[in-house]
Order: structure tokens, then C-alpha cells, then sequence
């Protein structure tokens, strides 16, 4: 038996004391470092990161913005609810209101407070994820996960845009803390938080349920025996709290939207999952957002995983893979997607990360400094693509642009239009609804579906009762040989300029 004198004990509380405040300096500077990348360029217009996605929710914030302003112009506000209207809405607008509440505090829109509210959200993502790693294992291996969430180049641009993603995977990971917690002690209030997370992730964005849901279950069948789970009231209520709030939204409120979605992503695109390529191009496409070597290794640390963090994590990686299968179009296509596998991929390196750090330990101070000097390069390296990627692009003269387009197009009459991002720029900074023809990447889409028809007849159907036609979208417009041609051909133009040409669709050569 080995005793420990006084002053030797003294030591060791030191010590601990010590690398707790290294640990707790370590987190954040991290957390400070993901901060400053997300605020970076922070009023930069939003046309960065998936324009469209991010428009949308800065169009239905202003809707909410004018319905709540009682001195707001009325015009302008029946004009922002109907091109609110025309957008199209699956999940309840959370993020929306809380930024329109804000606007309404502030006198006006200031669209970039969703970035601020964001990185919040992310931040407590980090925070969760922390808590989690450091509760089955080390708070060195804590650090690594926090660091790859917050710093990871894909990771910065997709929780600074303008979408409910982040707070989404917020609530994910605050679930997968409850049930952990649960699983320790079989608490109710750990039932309480695990419940509402989860809850509230589902009624975020309903995809969530898929990594709530698998997680819960592994978390209850890891816990308990299946005869116990039966019995156990607390799983019960868990699973209600985790449901009751979506069913009551998603089924009753917008049962049309959900069905709708459902049959034109799932069902309709369901024969892509019989072909191959499809899963190599999912691969390829995780491969440029998050890296292959960490993505195997996550897989690794779930083998590596201890039996109390081997649940979530399963539970986690088994939800995604069925969300992809269900949604098999956006898997390789809309990256903002696969923004919740972040913290799955995160979470699953700390057990390799364990591994490094206990042999990193056994190593002489000078191969300790040469470790701590590729951890500060990478880290670096990593902030500066991020910073790299938004300075690339200034979209600062954009909002001018459109609002010029906006300003020209006839006050009366009916327009339809082949432009940018669903016509979302245009409706936004330009305040003009219109009809859209579709890109080549929506005939394709069409094509995929079973859907393709022939030009004169979609043409003829859609300018039925239209006036004018909009082009900002040249390329597309040269691309589409046919269109390019009728239009030309048969009818005249009413306005051109820097960007936008306008044919008169009333008249005919």
C-alpha cells in the first residue's frame, strides 16, 4: 500500500489546479478564436454561403418584422407578407422571430444580428460537446473536439449563416448531454433537459428527430434491459416530451408542407439509393466538408469509444446514415445538410485523441513543445482558410445591384424570370415578386424525378398571363439555347442595363 505524506498530496492538488486553469485558459481561447470567425466580416451581405437558404429566412424575418411593427407602412407590409408567402415554409420560424423581435427592439432591420445569435448557439454547442467529452474522458481529448467543431473551415460558414442548422445541432448535442447524464444517474431532471433538447432540435428542423431519436434508443437499450424499458416511465415521458411539441406543429399546422416535401425529396428521388454512384458521391462530398482522414478516424473512435460514450455516438453516426438515405438528392449536394455530423465527427476523435495525448505524455518536454507546435500550426492554418474564403468574395455592392434591378421593372403587369437564388435577392433588397423559370440545375433535378418535358409546352404554361420577362441569370439564359431563341425572335425588349434585360412578353415582333 503506498501513503502519501502531506506535502506530497499538496503537490498534486498544485498540480491539478495548475492544468485545470491551463484546460479552462486552452477552452477559451478556442471558443474566442471560433468567435472572431464567425463575427469576422460580420455585416458582409449574405450572399456567401448558400444565398438562397439564408434570404429565405431574412425574407420571413421581415414579414414577422412589419406584422409586429404597429407604425409600419402597410403597403410595404402586405407586400413583404406576400412575398413571405411565395417562399414556401417546413419548420416554425423560430430564428426568424427571434431576429425580428431584435429588429423591433432596434428600429430596424439589421439582418446580421442572426449571425451574432448564431455563433452563440454555436458556442454552447462547443460548450455541450466539452461537457460530454471531458465526463468520459479527458478535458485534453475535450479540447480537441472543441477545437475541430469550432475551427473546422465548413464549420465556421455554415453556423455564421442565416438558417435554423445551428441551433438545430445545438439542441442535438444538449440532448446527447441529458441522455448521457440520464444514463449516469437516472435522474429526472436529466430526463427534463434530454426531453425538451430533443424536442426542441425536432421543432428546429424536423431531420433532427433522426439523430434524437437513434441516440435516445441507444442510450435506453445500452442503460436498460428491453423488459425495463417497457416499464420505465421515465423513458416514456422522455419520448413524449421529445415528440409532443413536433407532432403538434409539423402534423396538424403544416401536414400539406411536410407531405409535399416528403413526396418530392424522398420518394421521388428514392432510385438514387440502387445506384452506386450515389454513395460515392456522398463520400466525396463529406470528404471536401470535413476531411476524410477525420471521418475514419471517427468511425475508429467509436470502436475505441468507452461504454459510456459508444451509445450517443452510435446513435448518432446510425441517425445520419438513415437521414442521407432519406434525403438522398441534398446528401451531395447542399452541404449546410451534414452540418450536424460536425459534432458527431468531433465527439468520435476524442478516444483516438485519449490515445495521442496519453503517449504524448510519456514523451521528453522537447518532443511535448514540438506536439504543442503542430497543434498551433494546424489550428492557424485552419483559421486562416476560413478567413481566407470570406475575404474572397466582397458582396457589399449586391444589395445596390438588386435594388436597381427592382427599381426598373414596371410597375404593373405580371413578370416571370430566370435569375439568381430563386429570385430571393431580387424579393429581398429589390421588393419585387415574380414567377421564376427554372435553371438547368432545376430541369435536371425535374429529370430526376420524372418530370421532363418538352420546351414549347413549359414554355406556353408558364408566361401564360405573364407580361415581362427578366433575365439576370446570362448564363443560364445562354445555356438554354431554346429559350435564348424565343424569346429574341419573337418578342421585343422593354429595358436593358448592367445586368438585367427585360423582354415585353405582351408584344410580338
Amino acid at each position: 500500500m503506498t501513503n502519501f505524506s502531506p506535502q506530497s498530496t499538496t503537490v498534486i492538488a498544485i498540480k491539478d489546479k495548475n492544468t485545470s486553469k491551463w484546460i479552462g485558459f486552452f477552452l477559451f481561447a478556442i471558443i474566442l478564436l471560433g468567435a472572431f470567425l464567425r463575427l469576422y466580416d460580420l455585416t458582409d451581405p449574405p450572399l456567401d454561403f448558400h444565398p438562397t437558404r439564408q434570404l429565405r429566412g431574412m425574407i420571413i424575418a421581415r414579414d414577422i418584422y412589419y406584422q409586429i411593427s404597429p407604425n409600419a407602412d402597410p403597403i410595404k407590409r402586405d407586400l413583404a407578407n406576400a412575398i413571405a408567402r411565395s417562399t414556401g415554409r417546413y419548420e416554425p420560424p423560430i430564428l426568424e422571430t427571434l431576429v425580428a423581435y431584435t429588429y423591433r427592439a432596434a428600429g430596424n432591420e439589421i439582418w446580421w444580428i442572426a449571425r451574432i445569435y448564431n455563433t452563440i448557439f454555436w458556442i454552447i454547442t462547443g460548450l455541450a460537446l466539452y461537457a460530454i467529452a471531458r465526463r468520459v474522458g479527458s478535458d485534453s481529448a475535450g479540447l480537441v473536439a472543441v477545437a475541430y467543431l469550432m475551427i473546422l473551415p465548413f464549420a465556421v460558414q455554415a453556423s455564421r449563416s442565416f438558417q435554423p442548422d445551428p441551433a438545430m445541432t445545438m439542441w442535438i448535442v444538449l440532448s446527447g448531454y441529458g441522455l448521457l447524464r440520464w444514463s449516469e444517474t437516472a435522474s429526472g431532471k436529466f430526463v427534463w433537459l434530454a426531453g425538451l433538447c430533443g424536442g426542441m432540435a425536432i421543432l428546429t428542423k424536423p431531420v433532427a428527430g433522426y439523430m434524437v431519436g437513434m441516440a435516445a434508443l441507444s442510450v435506453v437499450l445500452a442503460t436498460l434491459s428491453i423488459r425495463r424499458v417497457w416499464q420505465n416511465m421515465q423513458v416514456w415521458f422522455m419520448a413524449l416530451l421529445m415528440l409532443v411539441p413536433s407532432v403538434l406543429f409539423y402534423l396538424f399546422e403544416r401536414q400539406g408542407g411536410i407531405s409535399s416535401y416528403f413526396s418530392n425529396w424522398t420518394l421521388a428521388l428514392s432510385h438514387l439509393l440502387s445506384d452506386p454512384s450515389f454513395y460515392v458521391r456522398w463520400l466525396s462530398f463529406l470528404q471536401g466538408l470535413f476531411g476524410f482522414t477525420p471521418i475514419l478516424l471517427g468511425l475508429v473512435g467509436v470502436i475505441l469509444a468507452s461504454p459510456r460514450l459508444r451509445p450517443i455516438l452510435l446513435g448518432w453516426w446510425i441517425g445520419y446514415a438513415i437521414y442521407g438515405l432519406s434525403l438522398p438528392y441534398q446528401m451531395y449536394t447542399h452541404n449546410y445538410y451534414s452540418i450536424q455530423l460536425t459534432p458527431i465527427i468531433a465527439l468520435s476523435l476524442t478516444p483516438i485523441a485519449e490515445l495521442i495525448i496519453r503517449q504524448i505524455r510519456e514523451q521528453s518536454k522537447l518532443w511535448k513543445g514540438f506536439f504543442a507546435a503542430i497543434i498551433v500550426v494546424s489550428l492557424a492554418f485552419m483559421a486562416w482558410l476560413s478567413i481566407a474564403a470570406d475575404k474572397a468574395e466582397n458582396y457589399r455592392t449586391a444589395p445596390a445591384y438588386w435594388q436597381e434591378i427592382g427599381s426598373k421593372l414596371p410597375a404593373q403587369g405580371r413578370i416571370i424570370a430566370l435569375t439568381q437564388d430563386y429570385g430571393y435577392p431580387l424579393m429581398y433588397y429589390g421588393w419585387r415578386k415574380v414567377a421564376l423559370w427554372q435553371t438547368s440545375g432545376e430541369k435536371n433535378l425535374a429529370d430526376l424525378r420524372g418530370r421532363e418535358k418538352d420546351f414549347d409546352s413549359t414554355f406556353t404554361n408558364r408566361i401564360d398571363g405573364m407580361d415581362y420577362f427578366l433575365i439576370t441569370a446570362f448564363n443560364q439564359f445562354n445555356s438554354q439555347t431554346a429559350l435564348k431563341k424565343t424569346l429574341t425572335e419573337k418578342y421585343p425588349i422593354f429595358a436593358e442595363g448592367n445586368g438585367y434585360l427585360i423582354f415585353d412578353l405582351t408584344h410580338q415582333k
